[in-house]
């Protein structure tokens, strides 16, 4: 009898099908821990008495298309949900996608997926646009082409946060002393006030436990906020 060796065995075939294998493996482990990420959220709105939607909303970037991480790409929608009262604030929270794409030089087009998770707090009154972010290479470079931030008395804040708004006064009475401080103390939040609302935004999906965390943050920086910006709303 003649059996076939490992070195008569065709190589590109056995390659093929480990590549997807590999794949395979991949696609059922990214759903498996999407699914668990899923039920942890919903488990997690439920303890906190809130709402929990999985499907997949395109209304919530067009309610809130006014603030800035909300304005890019196509294809924008919301999913996963989390939605109530919260330490007696209205508030959202919910990972978000939109889509751009590339060109290379051959013209093929390339589709990318951006991901991230969002939480907003609904405010009773109206207030001008105001951001509130880390600073970095890019904030510093649109400083000297005329994008100028607004500085203040504590020089670590104004070194650590790119702060900007049309409205001085406002950013003033936003970031008081108190809310400084507990911005130093949280220096990977980043803020956008305008309109109706305050919004925290990351560069990514969160894990279920952080949802809880910066739904704790959104309210804290809501509790920082002199009341007179309300009652002379």
């Amino acid at each position: 009898m003649n059996f076939q060796t490992h070195a008569d065995w065709p190589i590109g075939p056995l390659i093929a099908v480990l590549v997807v294998g590999i794949i395979l493996i991949g696609v059922i482990y990214n759903f498996i821990a999407e699914r668990k990420r899923r039920e942890a959220l919903c488990e997690l709105a439920t303890r906190l008495n809130l709402s929990f939607d999985a499907s997949e909303d395109d209304g919530i970037p067009g309610r809130f298309g006014f603030l800035k991480q909300l304005d890019q790409g196509d294809n924008r929608y919301a999913t996963n949900v989390i939605s109530g009262t919260y330490r007696q604030y209205d508030v959202l929270a919910f990972d978000y996608h939109y889509q751009t794409y590339s060109t290379d030089s051959k013209g093929n087009r390339t589709t990318q997926h951006h991901w991230f998770s969002f939480f907003i707090l609904t405010l009773p009154t109206t207030f001008p646009e105001l951001t509130i972010r880390r600073e970095n290479f890019f904030l510093k470079v649109a400083e000297v082409f005329g994008y100028q931030n607004i500085k203040f008395e504590s020089a670590e804040f104004s070194k650590t946060f790119c702060v900007r708004s049309p409205d001085k006064k406002f950013a003033y009475d936003v970031c008081n002393a108190q809310m400084m401080e507990y911005l130093l103390a949280n220096r990977d939040l980043s803020v956008e006030f305008e309109n109706e609302v305050i919004a925290l935004a990351f560069n990514s999906r969160l894990a279920a436990a952080e949802f809880e965390r910066n739904l704790q943050r959104l309210a804290e920086i809501r509790t920082r906020l002199p009341e007179y910006l309300f009652t002379n709303a």
